[in-house]
């Protein structure tokens, strides 16, 4: 974000060094680094062995995104015997499924996919001994809800650019993005693609930003998906 010219000098070196420290430091709780996937699966699946419920999501962001719904609902899953696992992506589910469904620990087991992911997941499901789902429909009715795009695909629209825009500010990210936006090969290319591809090209963007869109959602605007998946557990 642009500092007023009236600043003083110190005090926008100051701004802007804090602004960078909580740039770069990881989010508390959450594995950050090369191996934070095969680390935050790793942590989960040892709560997992006192669970009595487990969600499946892809990555960590998603699991940020989950826990922090979870916590505005003052819910403690932890004290509930729920899991969040993130499973390192949709091709990895299967070896999931088996281990905490019917074939293995008999746990309840619900899960978010991404819309590419859809057919994949039911035919994960089946080889696991779920009842096989035959639509949409049928894969929600099992706990598992598939998200458009992906779920930062539906924060980022259920947040709005508006709002979206004000958190990168408060973040001091706004002219960094301001910079994405005004290059040749994304100037043309709509703010959810911008936002995306803003988003991916930091170590830990991701990962920050998922549990402020959730923060920043009206409780009539949180994606489906999200909502669903909590009120399986």
């Amino acid at each position: 974000m642009a500092e007023k010219a009236a600043d003083p000098a110190p005090a926008r070196s100051g701004s802007r060094g804090a602004r960078r420290r909580r740039r770069e430091i990881s989010v508390p709780g959450y594995a950050s680094g090369a191996d934070a996937p095969l680390r935050a699966t790793a942590a989960a699946l040892d709560r997992a062995r006192h669970a009595r419920s487990i969600v499946l999501v892809e990555g960590i962001s998603d699991q940020i995104a989950v826990e922090t719904l979870a916590s505005l609902e003052a819910r403690d899953l932890a004290a509930e015997g729920v899991v969040v696992v993130p499973v390192g992506g949709a091709r990895s589910v299967s070896s999931f499924l088996a281990r905490f469904g019917p074939a293995g620990a008999g746990l309840r087991v619900c899960g978010l996919c991404d819309a590419a992911e859809e057919r994949h997941f039911c035919r994960a499901l089946a080889r696991a001994g779920f009842a096989p789902p035959e639509s949409r429909s049928e894969l929600e009715a099992g706990g598992f809800f598939v998200c458009d795009r992906d779920l930062e695909d539906e924060l980022i629209r259920a947040v709005g650019p508006d709002a979206i825009e004000a958190i990168l500010a408060e973040e001091g990210d706004l002219a960094s993005f301001r910079t994405l936006q005004r290059q040749a090969a994304w100037r043309d290319a709509g703010f959810v693609d911008q936002l995306r591809r803003f988003l991916g090209a930091g170590a830990r963007r991701k990962l920050r930003y998922a549990g402020l869109f959730v923060l920043a959602l009206d409780p009539d605007r949180q994606p489906r998906p999200l909502r669903g998946v909590l009120s399986r557990t």
